[in-house]
């Protein structure tokens, strides 16, 4: 919801379901609560906002955005609520409660999966000692510069799915530094790249493909999606994701500069 598109993509499905291109069982939809609707009396209200907006009546997917809730609000309010000196304001919202919420709505039949985002496996735990229903899927920031090993081993043990975002390094983040390294450019990845005759970015999706990872690439790029799906004709051999494995160095892309007042948070910027 927070990402403001979920009415033009519903228009979008609406569209091809109408016109017979898909069937709306053809595909996986999935959304998130954001952080300032963890209040579990009003989760419930918010999926409906999101189902009315894409106009489906289900969601395959729905997660927990964030851990941390900020000041509780409605529809209408803002997405970072600040104080006067700017800084995000913190809410009462438990992640374990809005957890039961969440439950509920796939108890009432308007999602079939739930999951989480950006948790920590301490987040994870807290979650499955209370949870009747588990979640299924773990969705985080997971590139070569941040590889998630040791998270995404907790969350095999316990039957989660890691879905990992921004899977090429988010090259076209705004605060990106000129001396900030890229790994579509990398030397390594680019000889990789070469000798299988592919992209580096269908090398960095094929990496986390081979890990079992669930792995969502952004681009609003036409011929790059399409070959971002191109993957399927070729493995990369096991001495090339030894080499993958080597860039780990815990650096995150994705820094949460809005929201410095959460610095303690496991997920926070590490480099």
């Amino acid at each position: 919801m927070v990402y403001e598109n979920e009415n033009e993509v519903g228009t979008a499905i609406k569209q091809k379901i109408d016109e017979g291109v898909v069937k709306r069982e053809d595909l996986f939809i999935t959304s998130k609560l954001w952080n300032t609707f963890h209040q579990p009396d009003y989760v419930e209200t918010v999926i409906k906002k999101t189902l009315s907006d894409l106009k489906i009546e289900y969601l395959d997917l729905y997660l927990i955005h964030w851990p941390m809730a900020f000041k509780e609000g409605k529809l209408e309010d803002e997405w970072f609520p600040k104080d006067a000196n700017g800084v995000t304001l913190e809410g009462n919202g438990s992640y374990v409660e809005t957890w039961k919420a969440m439950e509920k709505l796939v108890q009432k039949g308007l999602v079939k999966s739930i999951g989480v985002s950006n948790f920590s496996k301490k987040q994870i735990e807290d979650i499955l000692n209370v949870a009747t229903i588990k979640p299924v899927v773990n969705q985080i920031e997971c590139h070569p510069y941040l590889n998630q090993k040791k998270l995404k081993e907790f969350c095999e043990q316990k039957n989660i799915l890691i879905t990992a975002y921004s899977p090429l390094g988010s090259p076209d983040r705004p605060w990106a530094k000129p001396e900030d390294p890229s790994l579509l450019d990398d030397p390594k990845i680019i000889a990789i790249a070469k000798k299988y005759n592919k992209t580096s970015a269908q090398i960095l999706i094929k990496y986390q493909l081979q890990r079992g990872n669930i792995v969502i690439p952004k681009s609003v790029t036409k011929s790059r999606i399409e070959s971002n799906f191109d993957v399927w004709d070729f493995a990369l051999e096991q001495g090339d994701i030894d080499v993958i494995d080597t860039f780990d160095c815990n650096g995150r892309v994705l820094h949460l500069n809005w929201n410095n007042h959460f610095k303690d948070y496991p997920f926070h910027d590490e480099y």
